[in-house]
Order: C-alpha cells, then sequence, then structure tokens
C-alpha cells in the first residue's frame, strides 16, 4: 500500500491488507486503498454489497464478509474482481445461488457459504465458471437437494462441507452420493468453533426426509436404503398393480381363446355343411 494513502476510519490496515472486523459497519467503508488484495469485512452489520465500490479494487484476491447481514440478490456483484481466490460469505442471510452470482469468479479456489439458514435453493448451474473451486462449504443451511451437475462443473474440488441440511435424499438423490464416492472429495466435520480441529468424516452428514431414511448417514446407511427402495424393492402397491396387469393379461389371453376357439367351430361347421350340399348336388 503506498505511503498516504488513507485507511477507512476504524479499520487496521497493513500492507495490501484492511481489516475492518467487528467494528458495525451498516454500509461499505469508504477510501479502501484500490491495491488492497486483502479485506476482511466480518461481523458487521451490512446488508447490501455495493458493486460499484466493490469493483474498484481489481486485485483484491481474498476477502471475508462473514457473519454480516446479506440477504440481497447478489447476482453480478463481483464483476471486476476477477482474481479473486477467497470468498468466505458464511453467518449471512443468503436465500439463492444463481449462475450470475459467482460467474464472474473464474480463479475462486475457496467459498464459504454456510450458516446461512436462508438458502434453499443452489441452481444447478451455478458453479459452472468457477471450475477451479477447492473448497466449497454450504453447511448448516436450508439446502434439501443439489444436482450432481453443479459438482461435475467442479474437477478440482477437493472439500465439499455439507453438514447440517435438511436433505431429502430420494432416489435421485443417488447419482450425488455415487458421484461424491467416485470422486474422492472429502466431506469435513464442519464445526462453529474455528479453533477446532476438523477431519474427514461423512457421519454428520444425514438424510432428513423421507421417513424411511430420516436420520440415516447420507453416504451409507441411506444409499444402501434408496439402492434397495429405488432398484430393488416392491411395495404392496406394486404387487398389486403387477396382480392386476398379469390379471388382465391372463383374462384378455382367456378370451381370445375362447373367441378363437369359436370361429374355429363356426368354420368346421360351415365348411362341413359346404361339403354336404355339394354332394348332394352332384347326386342329382
Amino acid at each position: 500500500m503506498a505511503e498516504g494513502v488513507s485507511c477507512p476510519q476504524g479499520c487496521t490496515c497493513e500492507y495490501l491488507a484492511v481489516n475492518c472486523t467487528g467494528k458495525r459497519l451498516a454500509e461499505f467503508p469508504a477510501t479502501i486503498p484500490l491495491d488492497t488484495r486483502q479485506l476482511i469485512l466480518a461481523q458487521n452489520q451490512l446488508s447490501y454489497l455495493p458493486s460499484v465500490e466493490l469493483n474498484f479494487l481489481s486485485d483484491l484476491i481474498y476477502l471475508d464478509c462473514s457473519g454480516n447481514a446479506l440477504g440481497q440478490d447478489l447476482d453480478f456483484t463481483f464483476v471486476s474482481i476477477i482474481k479473486l481466490v477467497y470468498l468466505d460469505l458464511s453467518f449471512n442471510n443468503l436465500t439463492l445461488i444463481t449462475f450470475g452470482t459467482f460467474s464472474q469468479l473464474g480463479s475462486l479456489v475457496v467459498l464459504k457459504l454456510s450458516d446461512n439458514p436462508g438458502l434453499v435453493e443452489i441452481e444447478k448451474d451455478s458453479f459452472a465458471n468457477n471450475t477451479w473451486l477447492r473448497h466449497l462449504d454450504v453447511s448448516r443451511c436450508s439446502l434439501t437437494f443439489i444436482d450432481a451437475i453443479t459438482l461435475r462443473d467442479l474437477p478440482n474440488l477437493r472439500s465439499l462441507g455439507l453438514s447440517g441440511n435438511p436433505w431429502f435424499c430420494n432416489c435421485s438423490f443417488m447419482e450425488l452420493c455415487s458421484l461424491i464416492k467416485e470422486s474422492g472429495i472429502t466431506i469435513p466435520v464442519e464445526t462453529c468453533c474455528p479453533s477446532c480441529v476438523s477431519s474427514a468424516d461423512s457421519d454428520n452428514v444425514t438424510c432428513y426426509s423421507p421417513a424411511f431414511v430420516h436420520d440415516l448417514k447420507m453416504l451409507e446407511e441411506a444409499q444402501e436404503q434408496l439402492n434397495y427402495k429405488c432398484f430393488i424393492h416392491f411395495d404392496d402397491q406394486d404387487y398389486l398393480f403387477l396382480g392386476l396387469v398379469g390379471f388382465c393379461i391372463f383374462s384378455a389371453g382367456t378370451v381370445f381363446a375362447w373367441l378363437l376357439g369359436i370361429c374355429a367351430v363356426v368354420y368346421e361347421f360351415l365348411t362341413a355343411t359346404g361339403d354336404d350340399e355339394d354332394e348332394e348336388d352332384w347326386d342329382e
């Protein structure tokens, strides 16, 4: 940071870094040096990020906005900070992630979206341009489903936080589980304590619904149940349906055979009658 460049009031500025943690900021701070590479705005009261001011920081590679009140549409907010590698939006009020939210962040490696209780949907093409992403955390949100296509767009993904969501583990969820296992993605044990040590473990990633897989481990017990339910098991209704189909086929076959028999008898009778008449005519 060049000498004489002002620092936002109440914030701490060091070489290429600005730290405004816990300053109760309700608005994006002014006078941030344009050559800033690390900006920390954690634990404030920000409800929006002004794209114009933010995008003046074209050299920014680290942005921490955790612990705020961000909840409005973030589409194309990060248009010009294309060098960004680290983005933390955890502990906010996000509700929806679309393609436009992070489409310009082609260099992004770490993305934290955990602890957004209002986050209910991540559209399947949301990370199509974030192919360098290695760490994605969506723990403790309100997500019920993630399309497998979303992860297929992330060939370099190595860590995926999924715990604490009300996952709806239906048959279509099996593709996602298989992809996670085949690609070697690690499911970390996420904690709310920054000093706690995380270890690779998927025990805390459980299904919420349907009822037959409630509270089962998503990648182990639930997948076994889904495999049985979706590909092997037949419910009572399935057996009833198959029974009705079999009965209909049997009945149709019986009726057809009966009609065919009647036609054969009639044909034989008519043929015999015709022969008798021909013989009588010949005798005369």
